[in-house]
């Protein structure tokens, strides 16, 4: 019980965050703007929710170099809500239908460091990896831009979100598996490959959503969206996308893996037939897939890290219930389709490249 009612009221909060940032919105214009902290004064008032009172320089936008005053309340006595002196800040400056002016504190400015962070794995990627790792690395831009500029825009419009992940995966497949590793015979091998085992999974992941009766509600994002009034988004199809697109980037691994793999063994040895093929490649993907499993496993677990530790805390709630909850029983559905095609990718791939080696 303890945990149901965490649940609920932590929805239930959200939900009315939700809205009356909505409120807000339609009363006042929000604009977002980088400070600079030049001095705090904190006040306890006796409680775990300290107030902070900052001078704050504006760093951007037409009010550079303005000095103004932000009310900063550290609720919970989160360390992330607190200001300091010398810190780059976001703050949301909201123009009220009056004239008035309110600044708050938004969160931490990290932008730069963490545009340092990702140029030190990009150069880590291209020095390692070579023209391949450029290749990748282009290939993977590619497939953000897919997302973010083909399939998030005909979702938000009304597109049926399966029908449009579905499409955007095979499109992803096509284009990053032939950028990152060429047009040759092993990138038209795997790209085959990829395709008949994305047609596997789609199916799966289709059915076993259906068998577990789940409508891709499970989290507080999906709740938003279904109450979002600006946009109408199925929450079911937009959950088997997220199947589907996931089981992609762990299908491009095995596939090319495989093939490469046979084409190697073909050429040390130019005699063996289909069935030596086969056989040598299925003994090299079975240890792929055996430490695959167990990285796709934990790799879901520790993206949701904060959740199942919070489910841990349901005092006397039975593990049958914590399991059969909506959450726990997508990231299960989630985890197990993306494995199934793992096993499926190896055997495929495998067969059909050994086949074509031994021509």
């Amino acid at each position: 019980m303890k945990l149901h009612f965490i649940s609920l009221y932590c929805t239930s909060v959200l939900i009315t965050l939700f809205y009356s940032q909505i409120a807000l919105a339609q009363e006042s214009k929000i604009e977002f703007i980088r400070g600079y902290v030049q001095s705090v004064i904190t006040e306890d008032i006796g409680s775990d929710t300290p107030i902070q009172k900052a001078k704050v320089k504006i760093v951007s936008g037409p009010e550079t170099g303005t000095i103004v005053n932000v009310d900063n309340v550290q609720a919970g006595n989160r360390e992330d809500l607190k200001i300091y002196e010398g810190q780059n800040i976001v703050l949301q400056n909201i123009n009220r239908s009056d004239g008035s002016n309110d600044y708050f504190f938004q969160e931490t400015f990290r932008l730069y460091p963490l545009l340092f962070v990702i140029c030190a794995f990009l150069a880590l990627v291209m020095f390692i990896g070579r023209k391949k790792g450029v290749m990748s690395i282009i290939g993977l831009l590619i497939s953000i831009s897919i997302i973010i500029y083909i399939i998030f825009p005909l979702i938000k419009s009304g597109w049926n979100a399966l029908l449009v992940s579905i499409i955007g995966t095979f499109l992803i497949a096509s284009i990053t598996i032939l950028v990152a590793h060429g047009f040759n015979k092993r990138s038209f091998i795997s790209l085959i490959s990829t395709f008949i085992t994305l047609i596997c999974s789609i199916l799966l992941s289709i059915a076993t959503v259906d068998i577990v009766n789940l409508f891709g509600l499970g989290t507080e994002e999906s709740i938003f969206l279904k109450l979002d009034p600006s946009i109408s988004v199925n929450p079911k199809g937009l959950f088997l996308s997220g199947i589907i697109i996931g089981a992609l980037g762990i299908l491009d691994d095995i596939t090319t893996s495989q093939v490469a793999a046979i084409d190697e063994i073909r050429k040390a040895n130019p005699n063996y037939g289909l069935k030596k093929l086969y056989t040598a490649g299925i003994s090299i993907g079975n240890e792929h897939v055996a430490s695959m499993i167990n990285t796709l496993a934990l790799a879901y677990i520790g993206a949701s890290l904060p959740m199942f530790l919070l489910l841990s805390l349901g005092g006397g709630t039975p593990m049958w219930v914590t399991i059969n909850s909506a959450f726990i029983s997508e990231e299960i559905i989630r985890t197990l389709v993306g494995s199934s095609a793992l096993l499926l990718a190896m055997p495929i791939s495998t067969i059909f490249a050994s086949y074509l080696y031994s021509k």
